[in-house]
């Protein structure tokens, strides 16, 4: 748009449909880095015809389980400012039968995978421990797990210790059930996630960067370089997403870290739902600090 006002005309200036989702989001950020993924989502009715069109030019492998219902449409409107809203279905209503199948397709691939990551928002009908019965069956497989998901399945999941979650302010304000303003309450929140159950935790603060919660204990302050953002969402998939992709390569938490924040500044720097390449990710990394904290 060229603004987002209430009571007032506003003008579209582009347009776009893409295939979406947190995990697909993520497996474009991997594609665009080189690294090989498959991204496993539902797919149903005159959507996921869409859905499937678009994806059959990703560079990525699928694996769509066929639901009755339709898949949801997400949309997100951003103007010239860098102003964002985001406004999602809430999908259709999967029984126990879509919910089996599911399970089995990830299932059937983990042991072809490093990392399984568990990304969004579980659709009505889904139990909430879904994620965190994925996250054991990864561990049975040695394979390790992120989970970027709110609510109830992100502690459900939590109970399962996975390797790592990656929640944003938001959500990680209505895990807590407790505001989080200052600095010290975001480093409190990472390191109380972290005592839930995962591994690592990395508290992810938009522009602000992220709070490291490493697998030793130690707490970092990631801190990015100022830009211009035109479209924040999406900046937390790439965080993700770039994190697994550089702690397969380094090892280091703190690093993988700085490469999120990275990936999630750059992603913000581009218009619309748009996804930074490794080039530009790689000269917003060049940029990024990190700090320990006391």
């Amino acid at each position: 748009m060229d603004r987002l006002v209430f009571e007032d005309r506003a003008y579209i200036l582009a347009s776009r449909e893409a295939a979406g989702g947190r995990g697909i989001n993520a497996s474009c950020v991997l594609n665009n880095f080189g690294a090989k993924t498959r991204a496993i989502a539902i797919c149903g009715g005159r959507s996921g015809k869409l859905l499937e069109e678009f994806l059959s030019h990703c560079g990525f492998e699928c694996d769509l389980v066929r639901v009755r219902h339709e898949i949801r449409t997400n949309f997100t409107i951003a103007d010239k400012q860098g102003l964002a809203v985001k406004l999602n279905e809430l999908g259709p209503r999967l029984n126990e039968a879509d919910c089996a199948r599911i399970e089995k397709a990830v299932n059937q691939r983990l042991g072809e995978a490093e990392w399984l990551m568990l990304c969004g928002s579980l659709p009505p009908g889904v139990p909430v421990d879904f994620y965190a019965r994925l996250v054991r069956s990864a561990q049975k497989a040695g394979v390790r797990t992120l989970v970027d998901t709110d609510g109830e399945p992100l502690e459900a999941a939590l109970e399962a210790n996975p390797t790592l979650v990656t929640p944003n302010q938001q959500e990680a304000e209505r895990l807590l059930t407790r505001a989080l303003i200052t600095r010290s309450h975001f480093q409190e929140a990472a390191a109380r996630i972290r005592e839930m159950g995962a591994t690592e935790a990395v508290l992810s603060l938009g522009a602000r960067g992220a709070v490291v919660a490493a697998d030793d204990g130690a707490l970092w302050e990631v801190i990015p370089p100022r830009v211009d953002a035109l479209c924040p969402i999406g900046a937390g998939d790439a965080l993700a997403a770039a994190y697994v992709w550089a702690v397969r390569k380094t090892g280091d938490p703190v690093e993988a870290a700085k490469w999120g924040v990275a990936a999630g500044t750059a992603s913000a720097r581009l218009p619309g739902v748009s996804f930074a390449t490794l080039e530009q990710t790689t000269e917003i990394y060049e940029r990024v600090e990190a700090r320990r904290l006391a």
